[in-house]
């Protein structure tokens, strides 16, 4: 039987991904919520308020039926905002087949229970655990619109399930691995976008490469310790959706997160700079989930905490760098050895 597949969400990144599979071969459904903007990127066949320039395969179809890009389908990828994920998972339950692979390619954690996407999946989804998965990397959507090569990682509870959808989704420009460190690979690829705020407002305070790379590498400590304390396998950190989407995200002009640090470092309001664009930067909902889940696990995050007052307690960005480097010095294992060991950061 042929492969057809959905993907629910039509922004930047549901719409690349929805073009990669089409160019596949595979009949895509792309679902949009609003039904006239629905129509009309079907009419122009292209993406123009987020991917323009770039025409869609004959292969790709864009709809606001939900049952459309559901039902019957191989395979449908949520690509949803981390807060309407819930949401959008009850809405097309009524559609979605026994057999169908749903896999997370959106990078947030639901702020009201702290859950990560597959562990919303796994709750609205009967018998989802042999058939959910998970997709991170380096991976800027435009770059992948633009077939640019790149790598992913796909993590499943089930090795099989993650290598049929690693089939699914490679390409001569997109490689996939797989993993079973689902925890890992969701924590890696919401924390992340914490950490490019970061980084674009050392880029905007103009503080230099040698400041943002001490800043990257303390980021990603602090990541793999709440990610171990959570139950993530260390290396995962190491990999793709680890240090490999951390650099992609931290250092490119490309990144949401990013370019809301550096609208941050020129004075900006949070408000006005999030009530200014169409795009979701998921770093600044991230930012309260994981302070919770810091306190949780009893893991010290000092990046995550300086932003949090930046901004929700409004702290000058010129004054949140001097705290981070005035902290009391340690030895540069100290916290991410006692979690591998113990659990604990």
């Amino acid at each position: 039987m042929m492969n057809t597949m959905g993907v629910i969400g039509s922004g930047a990144w549901g719409t690349t991904l929805a073009l990669l599979l089409a160019k596949k071969g595979y009949a895509t459904t792309l679902w949009e919520h609003h039904a006239d903007r629905a129509l009309e990127t079907q009419r122009r066949r292209e993406n123009t308020e987020f991917l323009p320039g770039i025409h869609f395969p004959l292969t790709l179809q864009v709809t606001s039926s939900l049952e459309q890009a559901v039902a019957g389908k191989t395979m449908i990828l949520m690509v949803t905002p981390s807060q309407k994920m819930r949401e959008n998972l009850r809405s097309l339950l009524p559609f979605l087949a026994p057999e169908t692979l749903v896999v997370n390619a959106s990078k947030g954690i639901e702020l009201d229970t702290l859950k990560r996407m597959t562990e919303v999946l796994e709750e609205e989804i009967p018998n989802a655990r042999a058939r959910i998965a998970t997709l991170s990397g380096p991976n800027l959507s435009s770059e992948v619109a633009q077939e640019k090569p790149t790598g992913a990682v796909v993590a499943a509870l089930v090795p099989e399930v993650a290598i049929q959808i690693r089939t699914l989704l490679t390409t001569h420009y997109f490689r996939v691995y797989t993993s079973t460190d689902v925890p890992g690979v969701e924590l890696g690829g919401a924390l992340k976008n914490i950490i490019a705020i970061g980084a674009g407002i050392i880029d905007g305070l103009e503080f230099g490469e040698n400041a943002k790379a001490a800043f990257i590498t303390r980021g990603l400590a602090e990541i793999s310790r709440l990610g171990i304390a959570a139950g993530a396998n260390p290396l995962t950190f190491l990999g793709m959706a680890g240090i490999g989407d951390l650099v992609a995200t931290c250092a490119s002009p490309l990144s949401r997160n990013q370019q809301l640090g550096r609208r941050l470092a020129r004075g900006e309001k949070l408000t006005e700079i999030l009530q200014s664009t169409h795009s979701i930067a998921e770093g600044v909902t991230t930012t309260r989930a994981a302070l919770q889940l810091a306190a949780r696990y009893q893991v010290e995050m000092p990046i995550a905490e300086l932003l949090g007052q930046i901004f929700f307690d409004e702290l000058d960005p010129l004054k949140a760098v001097p705290e981070l480097m005035l902290r009391d010095p340690k030895g540069e294992l100290e916290g991410i050895m006692s979690a591998w060991v113990g659990g604990k950061g």
